[in-house]
């Protein structure tokens, strides 16, 4: 009777820890729930906090972004609106230093209307400039470099027009051959013969005439740049020729302008 009695004691101490076992482990379970759910609550506070200082930094950025573009915006327009200025300043001088020119070639047309009319001279812009191509027979004997009466009242008329028109413009004087080779006179080539041309009527406009030597040139192309061809003598006629090209004023410094290259 007495060992029933300790085995139901016994049985009742171990069906007490037991329940104390289940107990603790309940409240255990309990309070990791809760940890749990702290630290869930916890992450997403952290992450809408996280998140407010991420769309918080993109905001600024796209601030920042944006006053740099309306900055360089800014800039842009100011350094268009000064090229946009530059430009039309160059057009203006540009547009009065052609009219200067066009209106030489309208003062050598009265004045070599003659020539003009025989087909003996003809004046034309280019993009080189104002070209005034005369026959070499007008100015030159066949095979000769001196400038005949007749050339140098031309080139008198020309010269006028020359210091009293475009006082700034640079001449090229150009001399042309047909391709027949030299046979009688003593030229080395057409060449020789066509630079001693072009340095006669340079000499004539500066000795006879007062323009400034610092304006003008001379390059002779003999037979190399012909406008017709040789093979029919008038071909060789109008390939035999001076050109006096006339550069508008200040020509190279528009161009450096244009090219934004500044004096």
């Amino acid at each position: 009777m007495k060992r029933i009695i300790v085995f139901f004691e016994l049985l009742s101490l171990s069906s007490l820890f037991s329940g104390c076992a289940v107990l603790e482990k309940a409240q255990r379970t309990d309070e990791l729930r809760f940890e749990v759910a702290m630290m869930k609550k916890n992450l997403e506070k952290m992450g809408r906090e996280n998140q407010s200082a991420l769309e918080e930094l993109r905001r600024d950025k796209d601030l920042e972004i944006r006053r740099l573009m309306n900055e360089k915006d800014d800039e842009i327009a100011m350094i268009r609106s000064g090229c946009q200025g530059e430009v039309r300043s160059v057009e203006e001088k540009k547009s009065r230093e052609m009219s200067a020119l066009e209106r030489a070639k309208h003062d050598l047309e009265q004045r070599l209307s003659k020539e003009v009319n025989e087909y003996k001279a003809k004046l034309e812009m280019t993009e080189r400039g104002l070209v005034v191509t005369f026959l070499s027979e007008i100015f030159f004997s066949p095979g000769k470099d001196a400038v005949s009466s007749d050339g140098q009242r031309i080139l008198n008329d020309i010269s006028q027009v020359l210091k009293r028109d475009i006082p700034d413009a640079q001449v090229a004087v150009e001399g042309h051959t047909d391709n027949d080779p030299i046979k009688v006179s003593g030229w080395k080539s057409n060449w020789e013969l066509s630079s001693a041309r072009a340095l006669a009527v340079v000499h004539f406009f500066v000795d006879e005439c007062g323009v400034l030597p610092g304006r003008l040139s001379a390059v002779g192309h003999g037979e190399f740049k012909p406008v017709a061809p040789n093979d029919l003598p008038q071909g060789k006629q109008q390939n035999r020729r001076v050109e006096i090209v006339i550069l508008p004023p200040k020509l190279e410094k528009v161009k450096r302008n244009e090219d934004g290259i500044t004096d």
